[in-house]
């Protein structure tokens, strides 16, 4: 029984080779788990250290987001694989953009609002 939970990143590197000597760009297409509410869903074993993980992770990557939005000297990008993988769009130079699945069910209102 393997789980499918996890974070996807695909990074394509754009290069413009009308310019000789331009840096490339980066595209980064990421696919975040959603967070997991370890008491809710009762995880036991191995999808609870799944979850856990999961969730570090995404602490970790809105550790890294607020220290941008209030202009941090030092953004811990090293606290996860996540983060340190995308550090070069972290880095405050970068365009980002988020798109969130919603529900609107209001059973998953709690859920919706955690996600935004």
């Amino acid at each position: 029984d393997r789980s499918s939970r996890s974070h996807m990143v695909l990074s394509i590197s754009v290069a413009d080779h009308a310019r000789p000597g331009a840096a490339p760009g980066i595209l980064h297409f990421v696919d975040l788990a959603g967070c997991e509410r370890t008491k809710i869903s009762q995880a036991e074993g191995d999808r609870l250290k799944e979850a856990n993980a999961i969730n570090k992770s995404l602490s970790a990557l809105g550790d890294v987001l607020s220290g941008l939005a209030s202009k941090a000297s030092f953004l811990p990008v090293r606290n996860c694989k996540l983060t340190y993988l995308l550090q070069d769009a972290l880095g405050g130079h970068g365009k980002v953009v988020f798109l969130l699945a919603l529900s609107p069910d209001a059973d998953d209102q709690s859920e919706t609002v955690s996600a935004l």
